[in-house]
Formats: structure tokens, C-alpha cells, sequence
């Protein structure tokens, strides 16, 4: 895990550190055959500012999860938006250290460089773990786009300055679309290759579905898979 700043930082700090990593962001594709993918999502209690961050790893293609990982703590940055990263990020490293399988992609609920300076929640991950990530987010922070078709696989760009950054994708039908880009170490093509293969008839992809039910609490034990010890499973 690359140490690239120090986590006790003011917002304004937090900006000029995001406009320093979006440099370093890489867009370039480095995903092959991935045989585990994560997925990775944070759920803030709304009394205590408690946070539980959750990573998920899947098997591809069986999509099967193999280890799930969970860290719990308090969330002392401010809810800012654009510095969703500093916020809940220091969770999901916790979670992501005690991992026991590496995955060769991780699915971020949360932006790539579809962000105001590039360098959203999944880009961020990605440095820091020198990872290739996507952002598959619900929402989006800037940019306009059209409207995407009905059909699953149907998608609009998204441009902001005159950049295009990310893609609204529709993954099921009559359901609103995510807001996928590069986190790091993928391109846009990839991006959306990957978060379609993942899909399974939800709206989310799996890798994220499953992480935002163990961020939740709400995703069941399951029997370890073949070669992955007990302790894999929290």
C-alpha cells in the first residue's frame, strides 16, 4: 500500500491533494483475464458517525464471493462533496489490509475521474493500493450527458469541459442508470466491459451489490469456497 499523504488534513488541504493525484491517475488499460474482482462500499451511521467499510472479493467469471473482509471505526472528516475519499477511505484500507486474496480489479461505489478534479473515491483507492479500480457511482458530481437507451449496455458520454470523463450506463432495463469511469489503470472501454460483465439482472454489479450489503451488515455467511481458509470470512 503506497503511503501518498497524511490523512489528518483540512478540506482545503484535501483539494490541493486531489489536484496533485489526479496526475498520477493512470488511464491506460491493465486488465486482462482478472480471476478475482471487489467490490468495495461504506455505510455511515447516522447517530455517532460510526462507519463500517466492506470489501467483497469475488471469483470471475462465476462471480462466487471468496473473502469478504469488514473494518469499523469512526468517520471524522467532514461530509464534503468532491471529498468523499477522505471521509471514507482510512475504512476501506483498514478492510482491504486484512485480505487475505489480492484481486485484479476493484469496483468502487463512488467516481473515478469523474469528478470536479479527476481524482474521485476509486482513483484515489487505486493509487494507494496500485490497483487497477472503476468508479460505478448512483450519482454523478459533474458533467452532462444525454439520455442512454432502454437496453442493457446502452450509455451516453459524459463530458465536462470539454473532457470526456465517464459514461452514464443502463445495466438493467425501466431502472436509472450508474455513473461509470476510470478509477485507475483501466480505459473508459474497459470500464464498461467490466461493470456489464459483473452484472447479474440487478441494477448494480455484483461485486458492489455485495459490498454494499456487508457494508450494511446484511450480506450472509457463506460456506468458504475451495482453497480459501475459514478466516477469510467475517
Amino acid at each position: 500500500m503506497e503511503r501518498l499523504h497524511s490523512w489528518q488534513v483540512s478540506p482545503g488541504e484535501a483539494i490541493n491533494i486531489q489536484t496533485r493525484l489526479a496526475g498520477q491517475v493512470s488511464r491506460v488499460n491493465h486488465v486482462t483475464v482478472p480471476h478475482f474482482i471487489a467490490g468495495v462500499d461504506v455505510s455511515v451511521s447516522r447517530v455517532g458517525g460510526v462507519g463500517r467499510g466492506a470489501v467483497v472479493v469475488l471469483s470471475y467469471p462465476e462471480l462466487e464471493v471468496v473473502e469478504m473482509r469488514v473494518a469499523e471505526g469512526k468517520i471524522d472528516f467532514p461530509y464534503v462533496p468532491g471529498l468523499l475519499s477522505f471521509r471514507e477511505l482510512p475504512l476501506l484500507l483498514t478492510a482491504c489490509e486484512k485480505l487475505n486474496i489480492t484481486p485484479d480489479l476493484i469496483l468502487v461505489d463512488g467516481q473515478g475521474i469523474l469528478h470536479p478534479r479527476r481524482a474521485g473515491l476509486a482513483s484515489h483507492l487505486g493509487l494507494l493500493l496500485d490497483t487497477p479500480t472503476i468508479g460505478c457511482a448512483k450519482s454523478r458530481l459533474c458533467g452532462s450527458h444525454g439520455a442512454p437507451g432502454t437496453p442493457p449496455g446502452s450509455y451516453c458520454e459524459i463530458v465536462d469541459r470539454d473532457e470526456t470523463i465517464g459514461v452514464v450506463l443502463r445495466t438493467k432495463p425501466r431502472v436509472k442508470p450508474l455513473y461509470v469511469s476510470i478509477g485507475h489503470k483501466v480505459d473508459l472501454e474497459a470500464a464498461i466491459y467490466w461493470v456489464l460483465g459483473c452484472c447479474r439482472g440487478y441494477r448494480l454489479p455484483e461485486p458492489t451489490r455485495r459490498a454494499h450489503l456487508a457494508a450494511g451488515g446484511n450480506l450472509k455467511a457463506v460456506a468458504p469456497a475451495a482453497g480459501c481458509p475459514d478466516r477469510c470470512f467475517e
